[in-house]
């Protein structure tokens, strides 16, 4: 059934990427959606999820926010090494890095991957739980295709590197859901995953994709596409109980 299930997640990731790809003549309204989705994503999805599974304090902090700290550092020393390299070469400093886009790309499809072992185990654990789960992660995959291509074309790669990256992003929760069949990933773990992941995605929204929305485009219709993305996804939580 979880496999069926992902199916749903698979459209609705290519939906968002399709969306995406077809608004390039309002390009800092696309930026200005998907850095609220992004925002939204990790402070009202990724976030308490990873606290509620991996909450063991470590030296008086919670696992999962020491992680969470860990992916913004990290992503920020990838972008800023990628830049080194790239002035060393003579490239201009406020040239975006192709290989940032395809790295964070690639960690969205991983997110989707871990969005289908859940919702495989959810559905272990019974039909109710299976049903909530598949309700937040089909409605938010929306989130996940847009993302994808927008991080990945933002960064300068080729249209065919973003619609690569959709595609594998729109498999990953098949592939997640199946391998339920085969194993069962420990909740601690799936938590730490979250944590880390979602600071490495806050770096990116608030760092590089909400500024350049507002670089040239300084409007008040970019500012609203970007609350409107957190309250979109503010309602996913809502309507599949959190």
């Amino acid at each position: 059934m979880a496999v069926v299930v992902a199916l749903g997640a698979f459209l609705m990731t290519l939906f968002g990427g399709w969306v995406a790809g077809r608004v390039t003549d309002r390009r800092h309204l696309v930026l200005g959606l998907a850095g609220g989705l992004m925002l939204g994503v990790v402070g009202l999805d990724l976030l308490p999820e990873a606290l509620e599974a991996a909450g063991e304090e470590v030296f008086g902090v919670p696992e999962a926010l020491l992680l969470f700290v860990g992916g913004f550092l990290l992503a920020h020393v990838v972008e800023r090494l990628l830049a080194v390299r790239q002035a060393a070469h003579g490239v201009a400093a406020d040239e975006r890095v192709p290989q940032v886009g395809m790295t964070a790309a690639a960690a969205m499809v991983g997110h989707s991957l871990m969005d289908g072992i859940a919702l495989g185990a959810a559905f272990q654990v019974g039909g109710g739980m299976g049903a909530t789960v598949a309700l937040a992660v089909i409605t938010h995959d929306f989130a996940d295709g847009f993302n994808t291509y927008t991080i990945t074309s933002l960064y300068g790669n080729a249209r065919r590197k973003a619609v690569g990256m959709l595609v594998a992003d729109a498999l990953a929760p098949l592939i997640g859901a199946a391998s339920t069949l085969l194993f069962t990933l420990p909740v601690e773990l799936l938590g730490a995953y979250l944590g880390f992941f979602g600071g490495a995605l806050l770096y990116l929204a608030a760092a590089e994709i909400l500024p350049e929305a507002h670089h040239d485009h300084p409007a008040r219709s970019t500012l609203l596409c970007t609350v409107g993305g957190v309250g979109f996804i503010w309602l996913v939580v809502g309507v599949s109980g959190g």
